[in-house]
């Protein structure tokens, strides 16, 4: 993905929100390597 102006570090809560979509989408369960799965990821980068 580009770094540059516009670009916004995921939040959690944002990571979250997004998951909990996924999740509910799929029966409870969020695929691995979806959005979802990536969202976290680039949360728990981005907190450090």
């Amino acid at each position: 993905m580009a770094k540059g102006k516009g670009v916004t570090p995921m939040s959690k809560a944002a990571a979250a929100r997004i998951q909990a979509a996924t999740a509910k989408a799929n029966g409870g369960k969020t695929p691995s390597g979806s959005f979802a799965t990536r969202a976290q990821a680039a949360a728990a980068k981005s907190n450090k």
